[in-house]
């Protein structure tokens, strides 16, 4: 091979390299002018679809908002006690059922009376004796057969036993167990033939209609109630809300926990509700009625300023708000809003002013 031929098959070599290494650009460059539109019509499409923020909204209407505050009580029986025998001596006789209820007055248990039962009858039997003695005495005095010294003296033996039966008597009611107050009786903790003093604990009896309902104040809310304020509470594992009056105030706040104590006193006619059970106590302090009341969630501060955001043609409208009485989940506006408004209420944080916006769902909107 010539010097001529080498040349050219060596020029030829390098043009094919050369013309691989441009090739894909070279085709780029033909080809773009059509392909390159597509992908960014599709990007500016998926951007204007994804711009509107899906929200919940609401339409503001006239509600109540009633400024209250929740603390946790318990209930307490009207009346309790420990029932116990003012004398020593033999149980021999039970006259209550466990868990039955009994009214005033009645007779629960006694312990032996028998030797106090002879010494009323021994008493008793001289009395007649004695009584007869002192009308004799009174018909000589008048006739001055006697002296009213030997009178008088006659006179007081009657009295002292007279008083000597009474004393008797006062004793074997020690013997008796009877109720102090209308009530339940709960479980017995003795038995017929048990040696009974002051010290042993029979039963108990406990009045559980009314009840009490006490809770307590801190300092912020003890001018806020006094007696005669309505409160409302509810015990777990019931929806009833039941409403109850306060009746007692303590006269200062407790050192320690400088709260103050107060009671209120619920009916309980029907025996519902036990006492023992913790009560979720609710206390209004004051109403507003015709409040124009947003959810808490629903504005945000920005700038030192209360804003949220009205949906208005599509998009998110700002509005500067006055606000006034909140709750735990309500706010109360008092200028910014009007009636009839449709409040967004979910996406606050995200929301601009004119951002487009999709209303996903109308919820209701209530004051707390």
């Amino acid at each position: 091979m010539n010097r001529k031929t080498k040349i050219i098959v060596f020029a030829s070599i390098a043009v094919v390299i050369l013309g691989m290494a441009f090739f894909p650009k070279i085709k780029q460059l033909f080809t773009s002018g059509g392909q390159d539109d597509a992908p960014a019509q599709r990007g500016a499409a998926g951007e204007a679809g994804r711009s509107a923020l899906m929200v919940n909204a609401t339409v503001l209407k006239p509600q109540t908002l009633n400024n209250m505050f929740r603390i946790t009580g318990i209930l307490l029986p009207d009346e309790e006690v420990d029932l116990t025998f003012e004398s020593a001596g033999k149980i021999t006789d039970i006259y209550f059922e466990e868990g039955s209820y009994v009214q005033e007055g009645a007779l629960l248990a006694k312990v032996n009376d028998a030797p106090l039962q002879a010494e009323l009858k021994k008493l008793e039997a001289q009395l007649p004796l004695a009584e007869d003695r002192l009308y004799r005495q009174q018909t000589l005095l008048e006739k001055d057969a006697i002296s009213q010294e030997t009178y008088q003296s006659v006179a007081t033996q009657l009295e002292t036993l007279k008083a000597d039966i009474d004393l008797v008597k006062a004793r074997i009611r020690q013997t008796e167990l009877r109720a102090p107050f209308n009530g339940m009786i709960g479980l017995r903790q003795v038995s017929e033939g048990a040696y009974a003093s002051s010290s042993v604990v029979v039963t108990n009896l406990t009045k559980i209609s009314p009840l009490k309902v006490e809770f307590s104040l801190t300092q912020n809310f003890v001018n806020m109630i006094q007696p005669g304020t309505e409160i409302s509470f509810t015990v777990e594992n019931d929806l009833t809300v039941y409403n109850a009056t306060v009746y007692a105030i303590e006269s200062r706040l407790d050192v320690q926990t400088l709260n103050l104590f107060a009671r209120a006193r619920y009916p309980n006619t029907d025996g519902r509700i036990k006492p023992g059970q913790s009560a979720s106590v609710r206390i209004n302090l004051d109403q507003i009625d015709n409040a124009i009341v947003i959810p808490s969630i629903s504005s945000i501060k920005e700038m030192g300023r209360d804003i949220a955001y009205l949906y208005n043609n599509g998009r998110a409208r700002e509005v500067e708000i006055i606000t006034g009485m909140r709750t735990s989940a309500s706010v109360e506006v008092i200028d910014g809003l009007n009636i009839g408004d449709t409040l967004l209420t979910t996406g606050v944080m995200q929301l601009r002013n004119g951002m487009p916006v999709q209303i996903g769902q109308m919820v209701e909107n209530r004051a707390d």
